[in-house]
């Protein structure tokens, strides 16, 4: 499924409108020692207001849904060697389904590859163990047909036909975004993923959900705040830069989504109680608003969210703050109003708040007039 711009909007941007300066000591490198101890920056109302991300609960109603996004993040992140030694790094973009692999055992996965040559079809690379065992094999199938033409189709060959989830599970690296400068370690493999995780195929956290503690999810129900989920799997095309100097012409990348039918329902009933749709994160925004424009509910989505968009599902949205620049910058603008944005972001750089996936949050409502 491809979904495009809007076809028209009311003011004519750049990608270089979406810019502005951060201070590197802002980028948040570790996330706060508690989940709900992070700030959240109120942006409902044309003024800001500082508050901590445990006041949440206090912001919405009992007529409210809050709509998470549940999927699982991966440790995609391999190192290795090909048959002549040098080394290499794979980041597993996603696992193939059969009907994707045209095989009905599959253990294929379309991956980026850091390596200085690239193999040949039917080369071998040595993964985790290296050329000494201990490892798997990742054997080159051929390029896979993205867009892009940034990834590689392997079919990963472990002992006892693992699965590629498994071998990533006991030989992978929690693949944490590369503004993050550490090595991946202990901590992040539980911070670095929602308490309510559920469904593996993730390369990069919804980070707006990182927020949440099972003291914040028991507030909300406390309130009679109901909750439900969708499935898209991050890609790490969230993080790729625009390339593009113009909007129109950004290839947006791809990513696998699913939305349950109990979602569907728990929607239907917000509308009928005259409650808000409250969305925590951008994925989650980026799934409804597929599903509302196409009427499918799982597949693929690459819709590029940008001001002028007309939102149909998605009245309020939960999310952290995004890099210079990127398709996420762009579509908070498109939901909140690009002035607004501009003006939450210089009163979050002046007060000091943490940016990006181990960062602070902010609330914000969709504005009407958003486009103008």
């Amino acid at each position: 499924m491809t979904l495009s711009p809007p076809e028209t909007a009311a003011r004519a941007f750049t990608v270089a409108d979406f810019d502005f300066h951060l201070p590197p000591e802002l980028i948040a490198q570790h996330p706060a020692p508690e989940r709900s101890a992070s700030r959240l920056l109120d942006g409902t109302d044309s003024a800001p207001v500082d508050r901590i991300f445990r006041d949440l609960p206090g912001l919405l109603s009992a007529a409210d849904l809050l709509v998470f996004n549940d999927t699982q993040v991966v440790k995609a992140r391999l190192f290795g060697q090909k048959e002549s030694g040098g080394q290499l790094e794979m980041l597993i973009e996603r696992v193939l389904l059969p009907a994707e692999a045209g095989d009905a055992s599959t253990g294929e996965v379309v991956a980026h590859l850091r390596v200085s040559k690239k193999p040949q079809v039917g080369g071998r690379l040595h993964m985790a163990g290296g050329l000494h065992g201990g490892g798997f094999d990742a054997v080159f199938i051929g390029r896979w047909p993205d867009q892009q033409g940034q990834l590689f189709r392997f079919r990963l060959q472990g002992p006892a036909g693992e699965t590629p989830y498994e071998l990533m599970a006991r030989h992978g690296h929690v693949p944490l975004p590369p503004y993050i400068t550490h090595s991946d370690e202990a901590d992040d493999e539980r911070r670095y993923q929602t308490v309510f995780a559920r469904v593996p195929g993730a390369v990069a956290a919804p980070t707006a959900a990182l927020h949440f503690d099972e003291a914040v999810l028991a507030a909300l129900d406390a309130r009679g705040v109901k909750r439900a989920s969708v499935t898209l799997h991050v890609g790490a095309g969230t993080f790729a830069p625009m390339k593009a100097g113009r909007i129109e012409d950004h290839v947006m990348h791809h990513e696998r989504y699913a939305i349950p039918p109990g979602t569907l329902q728990a929607i239907a009933d917000c509308r009928a109680r005259g409650g808000r749709v409250v969305a925590v994160g951008t994925t989650t925004v980026r799934t409804l608003e597929s599903w509302a424009r196409t009427g499918e509910t799982e597949g693929d989505t690459n819709i590029f969210i940008t001001p002028g968009f007309s939102f149909q599902v998605v009245d309020r949205m939960v999310t952290n703050f995004h890099l210079p620049q990127s398709t996420l910058m762009m579509l908070v603008s498109a939901f909140a109003g690009f002035d607004h944005i501009r003006a939450l972001y210089a009163h979050a750089i002046d007060h000091r708040y943490r940016f990006f996936s181990y960062g602070d949050a902010m609330l914000l409502s969709r504005n009407p007039d958003a486009a103008i």
